[in-house]
C-alpha cells in the first residue's frame, strides 16, 4: 500500500512539473522520488518546506499567492487529508476530477460536494482563505465556489481542457470580440445579429469590414451596448494623407460615416485606418499614406467631438522579420521597423491605440504541430533567452510581436488581435480541421486574450480580440476553408460549443438575408525567374522552425496531408516549398530567404509533379 500510494504521489507531482516547468524532460512512474521532487524545486524556484516539501499543493499555492507563508499552522491536517485522498481515489479520477478537493484540503476549508467525509476547522477555512485574498488579489465572486479550485480549474483549462469542462465547473463566462462579415446569401438580418449578441451571449465588441449603415443603425437601435469597430478601405487613406486637404476629407469622412450614428447609440470604438497594408501585397503609396491618414482621422474625431475612437489598422504578421519561430528573436521587417512602424507605434502610444494584429495559426499549421497550433498539450518550443517553454503557437505569435515592439522602445503600447479563428471544413482528407479543432484553437485564444491568462511574456493581461468570424459566409471566393470559419449558424445555434451563451439562452429568431460582402482576399503574387530552396546543410529542427514561422503568413495547405506538395513527406521538401512562398509574398528580395544562412536562392525551378512552386 506504501509503495503504491508513493507512486501516485509521484505520478501528481510530475503533473506539477509540467504545470509549471514544461521544457523539463517527463519523469516516469520509476524515476526516484527525490529526483522528480528535486526537479520540480529546481524548476520553478520554489522552495521545499520543512512539512511539505513533496507536496504539489504547496508549489501551487505559492504560485499564485508568493508572499503566502512558507509554514501553515494546518500543516497537520494537510498531510492528513491528503493521505485520505490518496487512498481512495485512482490517479486518473484524482487528476481529472478530485483536484479541486485536494485543494481545498490544503487551505484547510470545508469542500462542498466533499467525499469521504473531508472535514476541516472553519476557523482555519476563514483565515486562509482571506489571506490567500490579500496577497492573490482575487476575490470570490460566487457564492458556492471558493477560490483555489477556480484557480486549478483556470490551470487545467491552460492545459487543453476545454470550455464545456470549464462550465461543468462553475466557471464564468468570458467576453470576446467577433468578425461579423456578410458575404453570404442566408444569413439573418443586422438586427436580429445585434439583438441576439447582446441579450443571449457574451459577445462584447464586433468587428465591421465597412462603415455599412444597415449595421450601424441597428447596434445603434438594439446592442448600443455593444463595442463596433469600422474600417476604411484602403483606396481611401490616401486622400487623408493629404498635407494641403486630407484633415478636411477625414473630417468629411468622419461626420458621413460614423457621426449621425454615434448620436443615435451606436457604441463606435475603433476606426481601422485600411487593412494589411504592409503585406502580404504591399502597395508603396498606401504605405507612405498609412500612418499620415490615421493622424488625420484622429486629429477629424477629436474635432467632431467623438474623442471615444481611437485609431489603428490591422497587420499580419509578415511585419516580423524571418527568424526561427523563437520569440526572443523576433524583430520587426528592415524598411519597415523604423520608418514605418516605430512612428506608428509612438502614435499608438500618444493616443492610447492598440496595435492590431492577425493572427492565424492556422495557416502556419502542419500535421505534426497541430496540437501546438490549438492548444492542445504538447512539448512545445523552449525559447532560451527567455527560459520560457511555448506550448501555443498563438503565445508564441503574440510574444514575438511583444518582443519586436520592446526593441523599438514600446513594450508598453497595447495589442489587438484582428482576426484568429480555425474553419470547421477545408479540402478532403486535409487533417486537423473540424469542428473539434475550430473549438479547442478558440477556447484556448479566448482563455489567454480574456481570461486573464495572457502569454508567457505577458503573463495576467488581456487582449481586445476578435475571433473570425461569427458566420460562414457562403459566397467568398477562394479555398473551401474561407466559407468555413463561423461560430454561430445562421440560426444562432453554436457550430460547437465556446461557452459564449449567456445562461439559460436558446436562440430562435428567424433569419433574413442580408449580405455584405468583405473584400476579397490579397491576390498570390506573381513573378519568375527566382525561387527560395532550402539548403541541402541545413539541419531538420531548423527547418522545422522555417515552417513554422512562413506558415504563419502563407498557405500552408499544400504540404499537408492531401496536397499537391505533401510528398515527398520530409522536412527538407516542406521547408522549401514553404519558405519559398514567403520569399515570393514578400517581393522576392535576398533577406526574405536567409532564413538564417539555411535558403538559398535559384533561378532553376523545383517545382515537381502536381507540386507548383509559386514564382
Amino acid at each position: 500500500m506504501q509503495q503504491k500510494f508513493e507512486r501516485r504521489k509521484q505520478h501528481i507531482n510530475t503533473h506539477a512539473m509540467h504545470a509549471f516547468c514544461p521544457h523539463v524532460p517527463t519523469l516516469n512512474l520509476y524515476t526516484p522520488l527525490d529526483k522528480s521532487f528535486a526537479k520540480v524545486a529546481q524548476c520553478s524556484g520554489f522552495s521545499r518546506t520543512k512539512e511539505l516539501k513533496n507536496s504539489l499543493h504547496f508549489l501551487l499555492l505559492q504560485k499564485f499567492c508568493p508572499s503566502f507563508p512558507k509554514e501553515s499552522a494546518c500543516d497537520s491536517i494537510i498531510i492528513k487529508e491528503e493521505n485520505k485522498i490518496f487512498r481512495f481515489t485512482t490517479v486518473f479520477s484524482l487528476y481529472f476530477r478530485t483536484w479541486h478537493h485536494l485543494h481545498l484540503s490544503v487551505l484547510c476549508i470545508n469542500p462542498t460536494g466533499r467525499r469521504r467525509g473531508f472535514k476541516t476547522s472553519s476557523n482555519a477555512t476563514a483565515r486562509l482563505q482571506s489571506q490567500i485574498e490579500s496577497c492573490s488579489g482575487w476575490v470570490r465572486g460566487w457564492a458556492h465556489v471558493p477560490m483555489l479550485p477556480l484557480l486549478l480549474l483556470l490551470l487545467l483549462a491552460s492545459h487543453g481542457h476545454g470550455p464545456a469542462a470549464a462550465a461543468a465547473q462553475g466557471l464564468p463566462p468570458l467576453p470576446i470580440g467577433v468578425n461579423y462579415g456578410a458575404n453570404a446569401d442566408n444569413l439573418p438580418s443586422p438586427a436580429a445579429v445585434a439583438t441576439f449578441l447582446a441579450t443571449k451571449t457574451t459577445v462584447n465588441r464586433v468587428k465591421l469590414f465597412d462603415a455599412n449603415p444597415a449595421f450601424l443603425d441597428a447596434f445603434a437601435a438594439n446592442a448600443p451596448s455593444i463595442s463596433i469597430a469600422v474600417s476604411i478601405p484602403n483606396a481611401a487613406l490616401p486622400s487623408f494623407a493629404d498635407r494641403a486637404t486630407g484633415l478636411d476629407a477625414a473630417r468629411g469622412w468622419v461626420r458621413d460615416n460614423l457621426a449621425a450614428h454615434v448620436a443615435n447609440g451606436a457604441n463606435v470604438t475603433l476606426l481601422l485606418a485600411g487593412n494589411e497594408i504592409l503585406g502580404p501585397v504591399v502597395v508603396p503609396d498606401l504605405v507612405v499614406a498609412l500612418l499620415p491618414a490615421m493622424r488625420r482621422l484622429n486629429q477629424a474625431l477629436q474635432l467632431e467631438k467623438l474623442p471615444q475612437v481611437r485609431v489603428t489598422t490591422p497587420h499580419y504578421l509578415g511585419i516580423l522579420a524571418p527568424s526561427d519561430g523563437i520569440p526572443s528573436n523576433a524583430r520587426f521587417r528592415p524598411g519597415f521597423d523604423d520608418k514605418v512602424l516605430a512612428p506608428m507605434l509612438k502614435f499608438h502610444n500618444e493616443t492610447g491605440s492598440p496595435l492590431m494584429v492577425n493572427a492565424y495559426p492556422y495557416f502556419s499549421y502542419n500535421a505534426q504541430n497541430l496540437n501546438y497550433a490549438i492548444f492542445r498539450p504538447n512539448a512545445g518550443i523552449y525559447d532560451p533567452a527567455t527560459k520560457l517553454n511555448y506550448t501555443s503557437m498563438f503565445d508564441a505569435q503574440m510574444d514575438a510581436i511583444y518582443t519586436a515592439m520592446k526593441k523599438l522602445g514600446f513594450g508598453d503600447v497595447q495589442i489587438a488581435v484582428g482576426e484568429a479563428g480555425w474553419p470547421t471544413q477545408a479540402e478532403p482528407g486535409q487533417v486537423g480541421v473540424g469542428p473539434e479543432e475550430a473549438r479547442d484553437f478558440n477556447a484556448g485564444m479566448i482563455r489567454v486574450c480574456s481570461g486573464g491568462k495572457g502569454t508567457p511574456l505577458m503573463p495576467g493581461r488581456t487582449f481586445e480580440t476578435y475571433i473570425f468570424s461569427l458566420f460562414d459566409e457562403n459566397q467568398k471566393p477562394g479555398p473551401i476553408a474561407e466559407r468555413n470559419f463561423g461560430i454561430f449558424n445562421p440560426d444562432f445555434t453554436p457550430k460547437y460549443d465556446l461557452g459564449l451563451l449567456r445562461d439559460g439562452s436558446s436562440a430562435s429568431p428567424n433569419p433574413s438575408p442580408n449580405p455584405s460582402p468583405k473584400p476579397s482576399p490579397n491576390p498570390s503574387p506573381s513573378g519568375g525567374g527566382k525561387w527560395c530552396v532550402a539548403k541541402a546543410s541545413a539541419d531538420a529542427t531548423t527547418l522545422q522552425n522555417n515552417i513554422n514561422y512562413a506558415c504563419g503568413f502563407v498557405d500552408c495547405k499544400p504540404i499537408q496531408s492531401g496536397g499537391g506538395c505533401f510528398d515527398p513527406n520530409n522536412v527538407q521538401s516542406h521547408a522549401s516549398f514553404v519558405m519559398n512562398a514567403y520569399y515570393q509574398a514578400n517581393g522576392r528580395h535576398d533577406d526574405d530567404c536567409d532564413f538564417k544562412g539555411t535558403g538559398m536562392v535559384t533561378s532553376s525551378d523545383p517545382s515537381y509533379g502536381s507540386c507548383k512552386y509559386v514564382s
